[in-house]
């Protein structure tokens, strides 16, 4: 007995010093992550808006790799000894916590069991249901910009692959001058291929929409043939100016204010691009249009007057004016706290929902201390009436936009974020099918209530 003793002492010593302030720190942060689970869908938060990792019980282990590996560090939690989903809007399809997991017990989808999202269908070689005509980007449901990049890049492999020599036409028509799209164009010079982008607006895409300033990388990207971008926040502007520098220095065509109103697989497996100015012929085409090209418009009275706007790039101009700022996405508060902070600016955001919840975490924040410091009003549960020469009347969400009994504020200028109109009638007629996306649920749309309903 007294032999063992020294054992014994030994082993309670371990555990005294090691073991038990790990486990009363492992409870610990449990409950913390309970507790965030709980306030995430109380929230709402737990309700992903599009991409997002799902967990398969079976195989997860509980090791923790895959909260270490989010650079969001809030999107997973342990709870349970499994990870669970505590943070579904801060998730922007990074994947790395897929690429950690030691059993791949995670993948990315898009969509939940209640809230599904709608994209075109595409094979894993980003190729749709006609041959020949490709999908990648903000489009296919990847708006993050570095995996966006990558899927231009390999989407324009898949494309030329196949492609046959020709004495005429294109090889390659890319529709859409954002980072998937001139990224996509990149490759195709590499390889040598005749290709031509066509942008309705200019080249960058729904980053040009974003306020002066806004980071919008935080880690390195390369876009194909150039030197790889090192690691580092990178803000809007600089990520034009080297996306600019890029075109030139490849000698990229791209063709700036030429939307593209038809795509069409000819006969001879040729695809036939219309737009208002010319006919092209191509032997594929790859979209890498956003879902932004189209906003949402509230469909109110006074919504045609010049001083609505659906983008903030030019903060300083709206000083010492009455602004209404209208949604509840991160574009609309990312708006209005940047407008809170202009001279005299004085700034109501309208949101037809009680909470805002599609926001990142980070972003609510800033929100809550900028309303907080009087720079900013919230006008929750109400919607637009009226948009007048110099006023807006708001009414309690749901109720009839001629209400007489609404809320009417001065204002000098509106600027709506309600997202954008996925282009289902351009894809109809292209032929490209839709799938709704629950998760692990996808059905075709014919199989399902049409689009928008």
């Amino acid at each position: 007995m007294n032999e063992a003793m020294p054992y014994l002492i030994a082993v309670g010593a371990i555990l005294v010093v090691f073991v038990l302030p790990a486990w009363f720190a492992f409870r610990k942060e449990e409950r913390e992550a309970m507790a965030e689970l709980a306030a995430a869908k109380a929230a709402g938060r737990h309700e992903p808006v599009s991409i997002r990792p799902w967990v398969d019980e079976a195989k997860c282990m509980g090791s923790g790799a895959c909260l270490a590996a989010c650079p969001e560090h809030a999107v997973l939690a342990i709870v349970g000894g499994q990870a669970r989903l505590a943070n579904a809007t801060a998730c922007i399809g990074h994947g790395a916590c897929a690429t950690a997991c030691p059993r791949s017990a995670i993948e990315l989808v898009f969509g939940s069991e209640k809230r599904g999202v709608d994209l075109p269908k595409v094979g894993p070689d980003f190729q749709t249901d006609v041959p020949g005509l490709f999908v990648a980007g903000e489009l296919g449901g990847m708006g993050l910009i570095a995996n966006a990049i990558e899927q231009g890049t390999q989407a324009t492999r898949q494309a030329l692959s196949g492609r046959k020599a020709t004495s005429e036409g294109l090889d390659l028509i890319i529709v859409g001058a954002g980072p998937a799209g001139v990224a996509a164009g990149l490759e195709a010079k590499k390889a040598h291929a005749n290709v031509v982008i066509l942008e309705q607006d200019v080249f960058g895409g729904a980053i040009r929409h974003y306020p002066r300033g806004k980071i919008v990388m935080a880690h390195g990207y390369r876009l194909p043939g150039q030197k790889r971008r090192k690691s580092g926040t990178i803000s809007k502007e600089t990520l034009i100016e080297e996306l600019g520098a890029a075109i030139d220095d490849a000698g990229l065509d791209v063709s700036e204010g030429e939307p593209v109103t038809s795509v069409q697989r000819l006969e001879d497996g040729r695809f036939e691009v219309i737009t208002g100015e010319r006919t092209l012929h191509s032997s594929a085409v790859l979209l890498c249009v956003g879902r932004r090209g189209t906003p949402r418009k509230l469909g109110v009275t006074g919504e045609d007057r010049e001083k609505v706007s659906y983008r903030l790039l030019e903060p300083e101009q709206y000083r010492h004016k009455h602004v209404l700022v209208v949604g509840g996405g991160d574009s609309a508060v990312e708006a209005a706290i940047t407008l809170g902070a202009e001279e005299g600016c004085r700034v109501t955001l309208s949101y037809r929902k009680e909470h805002i919840v599609r926001a990142k975490q980070k972003n609510q924040e800033k929100l809550a201390a900028s309303v907080a410091a009087g720079h900013v009003k919230m006008r929750t549960l109400t919607e637009v009436a009226d948009i007048g020469a110099d006023r807006v009347v708001l009414v309690g969400a749901g109720a009839e936009a001629n209400s007489a009994t609404g809320e009417v504020l001065p204002n000098d200028a509106v600027l709506i974020f309600c997202g954008g109109v996925l282009p289902t009638k351009f894809l109809a007629d292209a032929g490209i099918a839709l799938q709704r996306h629950h998760a692990k649920l996808v059905t075709t749309l014919e199989e399902t209530a049409p689009v928008g309903r």
